[in-house]
């Protein structure tokens, strides 16, 4: 295999996995029902969370193995496997309890994360330019999510766990691919879990914790929709799953869309502008999306979330790369992904707790409000980090 297609058989894998991932969005209260789950919000929060549990606590174990066995392809083949397993399993499972179903879907995680992040990490090895491997991975990223929620939902048409069959089938590609790779990671020596890593990067240059703490709050609300938004828009507005997985599009397609255009903007404009303007309108949207009064007007209030999710997300990874040192960007880039999966696993529990103790607005203000104050509070830090742009995405 050439290098191109390398990098466009990395970028396949990352895309699969999000879209496997997202394809059960829109009906994850029906597919918890058909599991055995009772009580939508009470019984879908532990479902998503399992999985993200097993993605961070298992990403710097696949980290530490593919390094110390100087080799990557047949790790992300065995992750796109166990995933696969994981997803096939629950979809033809007989009735079985539920904590059964939470322990399979923390093992799919714990796989599922391995063919995810070491292909990322092996983007990150590429020559030929920084800002095209990213790209590269951008755009696989923001297809797979802004793709998986519109057909997930016409999935959930044919059955509750169509989904869960497709994507499936959809990693055992990627695990019959992920043999075919050349081999691009250099052997680590046994350097330890790379949790232990992020936390010497944060200890060597503190001025990261700004980037991860956004880019924590905005997986925070990326986990809240998952979860407490499928079920707004179901209770509130009685829609299906193939209507809801249409307004989490109006959100993931423009989120998908326009990162890129505005990823080359911080390049030209600096990173404090997208980053603190982004985040702030982002808040402010999502307080605005539990007072829209119909569907129609739900679904622009979900393209600007959406739109101003893309002005603040590249740049904030962007900003991570401009901080760290050269010889610590990948570490610094893995430590923002683990930091996001807590942050996507916090959204949903704290998000679904906030909808069962309280009301969906509440819910709603919390998560938004923690976007506003987050770029109030971090403003100053901000300003005294602006690199001006580093040519990121723009080359």
């Amino acid at each position: 295999m050439t290098r191109r297609s390398d990098r466009l058989a990395l970028a396949a894998v990352v895309f699969t996995v999000l879209f496997s991932q997202v394809l059960l969005y829109p009906g994850v209260p029906q597919l918890v029902e058909s599991l055995g789950g009772s009580g939508e919000l009470d019984a879908s929060t532990p479902f998503l969370a399992a999985e993200f549990a097993g993605f961070v606590l298992f990403a710097g174990v696949w980290g530490a193995l593919s390094d110390r066995a100087g080799e990557r392809g047949r790790f992300i083949s065995a992750g796109a496997a166990g995933g696969a397993l994981a997803y096939g399993a629950l979809a033809a499972a007989p009735p079985i309890p539920f904590w059964l179903v939470l322990v399979v879907r923390f093992v799919g995680g714990a796989f599922t994360i391995g063919a995810f992040s070491l292909a990322i990490a092996t983007l990150m090895d590429f020559g030929g330019g920084n800002g095209r491997n990213m790209g590269a991975a951008g755009i696989a990223i923001g297809l797979g999510t802004g793709l998986g929620a519109p057909l997930g939902g016409q999935l959930y048409r044919l059955g509750p766990r169509v989904p869960l069959a497709v994507g499936g089938g959809l990693l055992v590609v990627v695990a019959l691919a992920g043999l075919r790779l050349r081999e691009q990671a250099t052997a680590g020596g046994g350097t330890g879990s790379r949790l232990l890593a992020v936390a010497r990067s944060l200890a060597d240059e503190p001025t990261l914790a700004v980037p991860f703490a956004f880019g924590f709050a905005d997986r925070f609300t990326a986990g809240f929709f998952a979860l407490v938004g499928v079920d707004y828009f179901q209770t509130e507005f009685g829609l299906d799953p193939a209507a809801t997985g249409a307004l989490l599009g109006c959100f993931f397609l423009p989120f998908a869309l326009l990162q890129y255009p505005f990823g080359v903007l911080s390049d030209r404009i600096g990173r404090v502008g997208p980053i603190a303007a982004g985040s702030f309108a982002y808040g402010v949207v999502i307080v605005a999306v539990s007072l829209a009064p119909s569907v129609t007007v739900v679904a622009g209030t979900m393209i600007l979330v959406g739109a101003f999710g893309a002005l603040c997300a590249p740049a904030t990874l962007a900003l991570v790369n401009d901080i760290a040192p050269a010889d610590e960007r990948g570490t610094a880039t893995g430590g923002f992904n683990i930091v996001g999966s807590l942050g996507f696993l916090a959204g949903s529990v704290v998000g679904g707790g906030l909808a069962t103790q309280f009301d969906y607005t509440t819910a709603f203000r919390v998560a938004g409000g923690a976007e506003i104050l987050l770029a109030l509070a971090l403003l100053p830090f901000l300003l005294r980090l602006e690199t001006g742009g580093s040519d990121t995405f723009d080359r």
